[in-house]
């Protein structure tokens, strides 16, 4: 195969990943171009106060030159407004929490950008995303391909030629289906960001480093002399940059002050349903397992990677999960709400005995400060909070838009702050593979987690004409409404859903 005739178009950000990525695609003889897509450009949102774009342009111009393939420009501004930056809007509003990357990713670096490229004559894109492509093995597909030293699928002039299309011309065999595996990286794997690709996005893409690790990355850059090799990793929202976050939605989102609630533990026992879910649980366990319902701390940058390990057996009985109603299973994802309410009373102060008011001692919670609107705080948040006076940290349990209020728990075993159970409307539930959707009834077991930097995560999959339903081994921290939910099957990512609550 000569790979001189595979055309592939970098995006060059002007980092050190995809800098790598663009000299290893060249040195294994693909015809590569790179091309630097800026998508935002209101500096006063950025915590530096200046265009960082600017400077990432003009180092992955450089990163070009050295390499020595063509560079070019595109402004992809509009689209990344329209598609990332409203949605992201429009979820804080509601008091949910987005992840900005992962519409990134499927909006705008797999759609708007590929577009481009393909007009420019790509055939693939690369990216810098530590994880691994891969053509389903015995798979039928349009033709052989073998992997790649970088990782990759090498695919033949017939698959390129037909690449995207679902079945090759003159013949009845259907396209190859792609998977995406973690990266080899254990502290790096990417797959989470990619988590919303479709079957046709895939087709396309190239990931050269996903079968190398981050210091591997950094000393081909260094041999290589790359512009970039000792360039930090970006951080902050995808193209945007680090931002302080209340800061940023006060674009749009209206600042409004409400009260900060601190909830105490007495809450729960009064709470129904609570009470409920607490019986229901324990009335799920095999013998032998007691039901712990809050969290055992543990910082988050572990081991991202499944690293081999066996799944394990469920603490739940099949036979008593597959026996849940739609109706239980609904109530076992539901967080619990908070309905505190605070009296008045007058009292009198000092020696001129001043009238006051204060608020009445409530043994359910205690209202402890006061925030700029509900809509800029998030599940499971510790810092930006202002409040003083506890032995323990303080966390955001929960938000009330409507009401505006922000409500807190001390101590990272708060009871507000950990469940069990998160539920994905059926129309927000995607499948890398169509083949391993499931249907309603079926139960499965995987790993799966709930933000990035989360560790993998033991896990009953439940399928309902009602939803998804994701029933953990042991509860959850910070559970968030508009976060995306991740399920892996050993090194495949297979799926993932918008969690709805």
């Amino acid at each position: 195969m000569d790979k001189s005739k595979i055309k592939v178009c970098v995006g060059l950000s002007g980092g050190v990943d995809s800098s790598v990525a663009a000299y290893l695609l060249k040195q294994e003889g693909y015809d590569v171009f790179a091309m630097f897509m800026q998508n935002w450009h209101d500096a006063d949102s950025t915590l530096h106060g200046d265009c960082e774009w600017e400077e990432d342009r003009f180092v992955a111009e450089m990163v070009a030159r050295k390499i020595g393939i063509p560079f070019y420009f595109v402004d992809l501004s509009k689209q990344y407004r329209q598609r990332v930056v409203d949605y992201m809007f429009d979820e804080y509003a509601k008091g949910r929490t987005p992840n900005p990357d992962v519409l990134c990713n499927r909006e705008i670096k797999f759609a708007a950008f590929l577009d481009v490229a393909v007009k420019y004559g790509a055939d693939y894109v690369a990216t810098g995303h530590y994880c691994r492509k891969e053509e389903i093995p015995g798979h039928p597909s349009t033709g052989s391909g073998a992997a790649g030293n970088d990782g990759t699928v090498i695919p033949s002039e017939a698959s390129v030629s037909q690449a995207g299309d679902s079945v090759m011309a003159g013949s009845d065999r259907p396209s190859p289906e792609y998977c995406i595996l973690e990266g080899s990286d254990p502290n790096k794997d990417q797959t989470y960001f990619l988590c919303q690709l479709s079957q046709e996005q895939l087709a396309k893409a190239l990931f050269p480093i996903g079968n190398i690790t981050k210091p591997e990355v950094r000393r081909i850059a260094k041999e290589a002399d790359l512009p970039s090799a000792e360039k930090k990793d970006s951080q902050g929202i995808c193209f945007v940059g680090k931002v302080d976050l209340p800061t940023f939605l006060k674009q749009k989102l209206e600042s409004v002050e409400g009260d900060v609630v601190e909830v105490f533990d007495a809450y729960y026992e009064s709470n129904e349903l609570y009470r409920w879910q607490q019986e229901k649980l324990s009335g799920l366990l095999k013998e032998g397992h007691s039901l712990e319902r809050t969290v055992r701390y543990a910082p988050e940058e572990k081991v991202l990677t499944s690293d081999g390990k066996p799944l394990g057996e469920s603490p739940f009985r099949a036979d008593a999960v597959k026996a849940l109603t739609d109706e239980e299973l609904s109530r076992l994802a539901s967080p619990v709400t908070y309905d505190i309410t605070f009296q008045t009373e007058t009292y009198r102060s000092g020696k001129h005995h001043i009238k006051k008011t204060r608020y009445k001692e409530n043994p359910f919670g205690k209202i402890v400060g006061r925030h700029e609107g509900a809509q800029f705080y998030t599940i499971g948040q510790r810092k930006g909070l202002g409040i003083g006076g506890h032995a323990d940290p303080v966390f955001v349990i929960a938000s009330d838009t409507e009401a505006n209020r922000v409500y807190v728990g001390e101590g990272h075993s708060h009871k507000g702050l950990s469940r069990f159970c998160l539920r994905v409307d059926t129309s927000e539930v995607h499948w890398i593979r169509p083949t391993q959707t499931m249907i309603p009834g079926e139960i499965r077991r995987y790993r799966v987690r709930i933000r990035y930097r989360q560790p993998l995560q033991s896990a009953t999959l439940i399928m309902r004409e009602s939803g998804l339903y994701v029933l953990f081994d042991e509860p959850q921290r910070g559970i968030s409404p508009g976060q995306f939910a991740v399920w892996y099957d050993g090194e495949e990512m297979l799926g993932s859903g918008v969690i709805s609550r």
